[in-house]
């Protein structure tokens, strides 16, 4: 069975790009937790997130906005030395400033889903790569969605970042095309 290069590294990688990766998402906490997850990779690979995403679970409430939009200097000094996570200051309070934004973003959308797959018209944009190193690092709509996120106080949501979240989130597939999840991904 073929898949994208990249998942072949390692048993986890496999079962996130066979079980997730691409895949159109519409859940509003899914939506949250990958964008911070993507956030928290900046500068890492992705596996090492992946190693680290039940602790991430754990330390973030499961990534309700709700709760992390609340929390206080006693919080992020916890998680500040919560050896499970990236430990890093700005990635941590970025989590709290983008809970912030998320839920205004939802209250002004009525759904986070609803605003964040505008930038794609509503439906996955189906690409037709042929190898993993014709996949860009940004597109124009990711682009799009940074600046837009930024003007409404995201943090950590630089284009290359969107676009790993697009990805992640199925609002486009870059499965090449030789891959078996590139068909089943390609319906809209």
């Amino acid at each position: 069975m073929n898949r994208c290069t990249w998942a072949q590294s390692s048993p986890i990688e496999q079962d996130y790009h066979d079980q997730e990766w691409g895949v159109p998402l519409h859940d509003d906490r899914l939506l949250f937790e990958f964008l911070i997850l993507e956030g928290a990779q900046a500068g890492l690979s992705w596996v090492t997130i992946l190693k680290k995403r039940d602790a991430y679970r754990l330390a973030f409430d499961h990534f309700d906005a709700e709760i992390i939009a609340n929390y206080n200097d006693d919080k992020i000094a916890e998680l500040l030395v919560n050896a499970g996570i990236v430990r890093n200051k700005l990635k941590v309070h970025s989590a709290v400033i983008n809970a912030r934004a998320f839920l205004a973003v939802q209250r002004e959308f009525g759904s986070f889903s609803s605003y964040i797959w505008q930038f794609v018209e509503g439906k996955t944009v189906v690409n037709a790569w042929e190898k993993h190193n014709d996949i860009p690092a940004s597109t124009p709509a990711s682009e799009r969605m940074s600046k837009d996120l930024l003007k409404r106080g995201f943090k950590f949501v630089g284009p290359t970042i969107c676009y790993a979240f697009m990805q992640a989130t199925g609002m486009v597939n870059d499965h090449v095309i030789d891959c078996f999840c590139y068909a089943k991904n390609s319906k809209n």
